[in-house]
């Protein structure tokens, strides 16, 4: 849309995002805290995609999809790190209309993926004990990159209709946000048009293109639960558990913080709660999926240890070749 259209569309040209700014005298101490959580979450992510790329051992469809998870974890932060950080530093908490609206597409673009990307993980998850003897024939590469292109696609499919409908109401009012980053609700209360019709439309996508991902994510784990509720053997059913439990606690963290925060009221007294559970999803979640799939994955931390003695290995080969030169 050219910049005329815009502006004939809407008396403010900017946003200020509140973000933290009820706690003035932390401003330094969360930049510092936020600074350290978006390179770890960088350099961890990175490591988990360089690994899963690098390692023949870890070319399988779990670590396929763990690949996909870590770089689309890399770019949600991304998202909206550098814009918090940027306000923390500077205090300057305008955002353009163009830029607020570019930030929630890709938002809403990463979250809708990553549902799908943890339900396509989940029955993974599910061929791989509930159904063994098929799972090659099931899950083969064609299989995973075909799910994981339909991931990356529906992902951006609804936030793009919510952002072209959305960009059609007029902003004529208030400006300020209450909220750390562009989100959809807190822009369509700023509006001076009538609403009723966006939200609607904002509460269909959201189930048509979540709702299903969340379902096949639950059927999947309930009957994996009861798959290994049945393992005879204490140690197979540890067995089997391990090989999901960590796919099982980052599916809780997401869809638990994420449902609280859209499903509870939307009134000013729970705003600040709703701000902190959105930091769940939004921050805490790309840094301790990493974290999470490397400390309790036995063939992530194997690669993990074969990398450093590679590199190891690599700079005592470099240090003999210098010294002999020398």
């Amino acid at each position: 849309m050219a910049d005329t259209d815009w502006r004939n569309q809407t008396a403010v040209m900017e946003f200020i995002l509140l973000g933290f700014g009820k706690l003035p005298d932390l401003q330094i101490l969360l930049f510092l805290v936020f600074l350290v959580i978006y390179i770890t979450t960088v350099a961890r992510n990175i490591q988990i995609v360089v690994l899963v790329v690098t390692d023949r051992q870890l070319h399988t469809p779990m670590y396929f999809f763990l690949g996909n998870l870590s770089c689309l974890e890399i770019c949600y932060a991304s998202t909206i790190l550098p814009r918090v950080l940027a306000s923390l530093l500077t205090g300057n908490k305008a955002i353009s209309f163009r830029a607020c609206f570019t930030q929630f597409f890709f938002f809403g673009f990463l979250a809708a993926t990553e549902c799908y990307l943890l339900a396509a993980m989940s029955y993974d998850q599910y061929l791989a004990i509930c159904k063994p003897l098929h799972y090659s024939t099931l899950m083969n590469t064609r299989f995973c990159v075909k799910l994981a292109v339909a991931s990356w696609l529906n992902g951006c499919l609804a936030p793009a209709i919510v952002v072209l409908f959305l960009s059609q109401l007029i902003f004529c009012g208030p400006n300020e946000i209450n909220h750390f980053y562009c989100d959809s609700i807190p822009l369509m209360e700023l509006s001076c048009s009538d609403t009723h019709l966006v939200i609607l439309l904002d509460f269909i996508l959201a189930c048509v293109f979540t709702l299903p991902p969340f379902l096949l994510t639950l059927t999947s784990y309930v009957c994996i639960i009861a798959t290994i509720l049945r393992i005879p053997s204490t140690t197979g059913r540890q067995k089997a558990f391990s090989t999901c439990s960590s796919h099982l606690i980052v599916v809780t963290v997401f869809y638990g913080t994420i449902m609280m925060v859209y499903l509870l009221p939307k009134d000013d007294t729970l705003r600040d709660l709703n701000k902190v559970l959105s930091l769940c999803y939004t921050v805490l979640t790309p840094l301790v999926n990493p974290l999470i799939y490397s400390l309790r994955n036995r063939e992530v931390k194997e690669a993990l240890s074969k990398a450093i003695r590679k590199c190891g290995f690599h700079k005592t080969t470099w240090r003999l070749r210098e010294n002999n030169l020398t």
